[in-house]
């Protein structure tokens, strides 16, 4: 393979973050922003103005976000966002390419107009290109997602295809069973009558009390409840709870409050007595439910206390007529999560090239193969060394 760094002197272009065409985030116009949520072919919670613009505001490693903003022929109507950073800046490669801007929670599909599908993925394409780039790589994305599908199509129009790098099935929840029935299928009669013994026995503790916090005068001290629990545990002990950075803290304190503006968030509690035992946070965009994080309190494990606030959330969920499926946001074979929620969708990472028989396109897939195999590398090391 061509020297890279060879490459990059050659095309100044890949230097860095000097790719100059594309747009600060805060210069996308809100509500312009928030009319082409409604109108998405694909919900992505976490794409939502508010999330996304609190993220790129303060979130410890992923601010200063631009994006490739998509308008149609005829007006000024936005028909397509894609929030993106650099190669260099994503991951140390000098190579012309703009990555996927990660968003905290594990979706990076981008917001395309149901109206316009293949009009609007064509102009992020060619966003793209004038921006510099000779390949897009979209990390975390539904692979039979329509979002996928359309940009798919527009590629098709230029005889290119996209490369999928890595892949894996998550869990989801299909909203529309009843909950009950869902639940015993998923889990069986023996598991579902032990998980009801555990909280007959947490109820020793106080009344179990499952609570919802949607309005913005609610959510406040709910997400205080929530933050407090994600720190209490294992997260608190790695130093990876949100709470335990300020750039984190404020992008969470921030982001929900405004959502629950528009009724896009809320915060799921467990409590036995006064005690919250577990919490998490839903984000909801179109029919479709977000599971961003979830916290516990460890004195209660032997409850089981993140499943039992799981079933409450099914049962929740499985019970409101707006939501039709939820995404577990959750990473392959996870193992809470993944026996309860029996749904599965491919997500991965994809390479996207933008001009036929580009050698750097090679090149950008040749360094993204090098950095996942040293990621996987280091992933086993971490295996043996916990073992």
């Amino acid at each position: 393979m061509v020297d890279i760094a060879q490459q990059a002197a050659l095309h100044p272009a890949s230097a860095r973050d000097a790719m100059a065409a594309r747009v600060p985030l805060t210069a996308i116009d809100p509500g312009q922003w928030r009319a082409l949520a409604q109108r998405a072919i694909e919900p992505n919670g976490y794409y939502l103005p508010a999330w996304e613009l609190a993220v790129s505001a303060t979130a410890r490693g992923r601010t200063s976000a631009s994006t490739l903003p998509a308008c149609d022929g005829t007006s000024s109507r936005l028909i397509g966002l894609m929030p993106v950073i650099s190669l260099w800046r994503a991951l140390k490669i000098p190579l012309p390419a703009l990555v996927s801007a990660h968003p905290y929670g594990t979706l990076c599909s981008p917001l395309i107009d149901r109206d316009a599908p293949i009009e609007a993925a064509t102009r992020l394409l060619q966003q793209a290109r004038e921006a510099g780039a000779h390949a897009l790589v979209l990390n975390d994305v539904a692979l039979d997602g329509a979002a996928m599908t359309a940009l798919g199509q527009a590629l098709s129009r230029d005889r290119l295809k996209p490369r999928v790098l890595s892949s894996y099935m998550r869990a989801s929840l299909d909203a529309t069973q009843d909950a009950e029935t869902l639940l015993r299928e998923a889990l069986g009669t023996k598991k579902l009558k032990e998980l009801r013994r555990q909280r007959h026995r947490l109820e020793a503790h106080g009344p179990v009390t499952f609570d919802v916090a949607r309005r913005p005068d609610e959510i406040g001290p709910a997400l205080e409840t929530f933050l407090q629990l994600e720190a209490s545990g294992w997260k608190g002990k790695r130093g990876t709870a949100l709470v335990q950075h300020d750039g984190d803290a404020t992008f969470i304190r921030r982001a929900v409050p405004a959502l629950a503006e528009t009724a896009q968030c809320e915060i799921i509690t467990l409590r036995a007595g006064t005690t919250a035992v577990a919490a998490g946070i839903v984000l909801r965009h179109q029919d479709r439910a977000f599971f961003f994080k979830l916290g516990i309190d460890e004195r209660f494990a032997k409850y089981s206390p993140g499943v039992q606030l799981t079933l409450e959330l099914t049962r929740h969920l499985c019970a409101d007529p707006a939501i039709a499926s939820a995404d577990s946001t959750a990473s392959a074979d996870h193992p809470m999560i993944n026996p309860i929620w029996r749904g599965r969708f491919a997500v991965g990472d994809v390479l996207i090239p933008l001009r036929r028989h580009d050698p750097i396109v090679a090149m950008v897939h040749g360094a993204l193969l090098g950095v996942n195999a040293a990621h996987e590398a280091a992933r086993g090391v971490v295996r043996r060394l916990r073992k």
